[in-house]
């Protein structure tokens, strides 16, 4: 806990904001807070808000309470300290606020960047050792996943989702400590990010765009039930050898006596219903797609083919399939490897086959994601909060945000044009395939 409590008027925090200094345009920072913080009732919580997401912008390495507090000449870390961990400010209006601002970067996609938060010790809020994929080895880490409006100009979070394990959502003396709500119970990451674009979606008022999830290492069926469920489209990818995933064609894959397709990685022969049975479909529509690359910085071209699928589950619901029209979705399969037989990586969707080449780019702005993640919101201090308590949490995630909005605004001020080559129209995407 930070030390006693040290009185600090408004003339001092004005002092302390004005003596930081950033390389963020100044109009992005006082549109953004005077926008977003309009929810927040009390003006001295403006007040440290502002100088809470000045101090992520411009103080250097890790950006823990004390290190913004000393930034803004000190004695002020308690007022941070309460600010972001006690004060009963709701999250949530402030980043639909910022959500609709961010529309002028003409958002053509909603991605879910899932977010693991290293931890040394056992009392920040949902930490559990867990295995990590990315990291090879199991992990003592916070899981999280984020959603953000994403073009090919710029991304931002704007949606965040804390997964607690079982191990928190069921222990009360946990719950008491981290003052977790009571209406917040245990939710897999997956199902976290269904639970904020359907927020989104339906509460927000925000134009709709397809969401781009990865989904190799998750329940593909079930997350994908949700979301036709609930109307939203999407782009998400997928394992081809998920045992959980089966795909039956609208119409017949493969001409009779037709020799069966073989795993170029392991040489096994592709079970049926797996989205590497259907390569040969793929093959017979595929066309090359030009993109940008946001990992390269270059326009590259793909051959990209996709075919009709309706979607099952395998084992004992395996004879029920997702409802019938207009539930068809389509299987995206990418030669993103030209030596490859068999496509370097697969996507389901329920957007048009028609607007093949919208669909790809789409699922391809989680590279810009990626990007901005690492360039900008981890020098913003995305992994950074100390705090044990669950409010804490969204409020640190949420200034951090705001940070990012700022530093990607001011860089790409909204008279900026797109990537000459892809001048691709954001108009509201549709549900659903048409028949070929």
């Amino acid at each position: 806990m930070p030390g006693e409590r040290q009185t600090v008027g408004p003339a001092d925090i004005a002092a302390a904001v004005s003596a930081q200094i950033s390389t963020v345009s100044e109009n992005s920072i006082s549109e953004i807070l005077s926008r977003t913080f309009r929810s927040i009732p009390r003006s001295d919580q403006r007040r440290w808000g502002e100088l809470y997401v000045r101090g992520l912008l411009s103080v250097p390495g890790r950006k823990t309470m004390r290190a913004i507090a000393d930034g803004a000449g000190g004695g002020v870390e308690q007022s941070l300290y309460q600010f972001i961990t006690k004060s009963p400010w709701a999250a949530e209006p402030v980043r639909r606020e910022l959500a609709e601002l961010l529309l002028r970067i003409e958002p053509r996609a909603w991605v879910v960047q899932p977010l693991v938060i290293a931890k040394v010790g056992q009392h920040s809020v949902g930490v559990e050792r867990r295995w990590v994929s990315q990291y090879g080895r199991v992990v003592n880490c916070q899981q999280a996943v984020g959603v953000w409006l994403a073009s090919d100009r710029a991304s931002c979070p704007v949606d965040w989702r804390l997964a607690l394990p079982e191990s928190w959502a069921g222990e009360a003396a946990l719950r008491r400590r981290a003052c977790i709500p009571e209406d917040v119970g245990s939710c897999p990451p997956e199902q976290c990010a269904v639970q904020a674009v359907s927020a989104m979606a339906g509460d927000w008022g925000l134009p709709h765009r397809p969401v781009v999830m990865d989904l190799r290492e998750s329940d593909a069926y079930g997350v994908c039930a949700l979301l036709l469920e609930r109307r939203v489209p999407f782009v998400v990818r997928v394992d081809p050898a998920a045992r959980s995933l089966a795909l039956r064609p609208v119409r017949p894959a493969v001409r009779p006596g037709a020799p069966e397709t073989v795993s170029e990685d392991t040489g096994a022969p592709c079970p049926p219903g797996s989205p590497l049975a259907l390569v040969p479909e793929l093959s017979r529509q595929c066309l090359p797609v030009e993109w940008y690359d946001h990992e390269t910085d270059a326009l590259r071209a793909t051959s990209v083919g996709a075919t009709r699928v309706l979607l099952r589950r395998t084992g004992p619901e395996s004879s029920r399939p997702v409802p019938a029209d207009p539930q068809e979705l389509i299987l995206v399969g990418a030669w993103q490897d030209p030596g490859r037989r068999t496509p370097s990586a697969y996507w389901l969707s329920n957007l048009p086959q028609s607007q093949l080449g919208t669909v790809y780019r789409t699922a391809m702005l989680a590279r810009r994601v990626a990007r901005d993640l690492t360039e900008v919101s981890e020098s913003l201090g995305i992994r950074d909060f100390e705090g044990r308590s669950y409010r804490g949490w969204h409020h640190h995630m949420t200034m951090v945000s705001l940070a990012h909005a700022a530093t990607v605004l001011s860089a790409t001020p909204h008279t900026e044009s797109r990537p000459p080559a892809l001048r691709v129209p954001a108009a509201r995407m549709r549900v659903g395939v048409r028949a070929a």
